[in-house]
């Protein structure tokens, strides 16, 4: 995969050497690769995934296939993604609930939940619009997840 890929001393700022990997997947994918699902959590510091393989979200025809990678097939909207330095990620709404219907575990979903509310990058009436949109089972996630950080004390 890292065939033909050079980085230049000079310009180690663009990009950071820990997106490297998301960079490279880009690459790979001809730019239609989007960083999604517990990757999107990590790089956006909300909870507590920790994700062990990469989670790409690529579009239903994508044929290419990788055994390092978690591929996920969905067409994704504009305001669905966001744009990176050399890669695309999904935004914390849609990464938070794509989790949800993908049935990460829980705690992590509560934990990103209750970050991204804390932060102000989101409301509880747009994490659940974009559930809704997802169907029955990250509406669940969802709503637990809600219901969880009602307990909760801000930190």
């Amino acid at each position: 995969m890292d065939r033909a890929i050079y980085r230049f001393r000079e310009f180690d700022a663009l990009p950071g050497d820990e997106d490297d990997d998301f960079v490279r997947w880009a690459l790979w994918s001809k730019d239609r690769a989007i960083v999604s699902h517990a990757t999107a959590l990590s790089i956006h510091d909300l909870g507590t995934a920790n994700p062990s393989k990469i989670h790409l979200t690529v579009p239903p025809g994508f044929r290419q296939n990788d055994s390092s990678v978690i591929f996920h097939k969905a067409e994704l909207t504009e305001e669905e993604v966001e744009e990176r330095g050399g890669f695309r990620v999904t935004t914390p709404v849609r990464a938070i609930v794509e989790c949800a219907a993908a049935h990460i575990h829980q705690d992590a979903i509560d934990s990103a939940v209750f970050e991204a509310l804390e932060q102000g990058m989101t409301t509880r009436r747009l994490l659940l619009h974009a559930a809704q949109r997802l169907g029955a089972r990250a509406e669940l996630g969802i709503e637990r997840a809600l219901r969880e950080s009602l307990g909760a004390e801000p930190g």
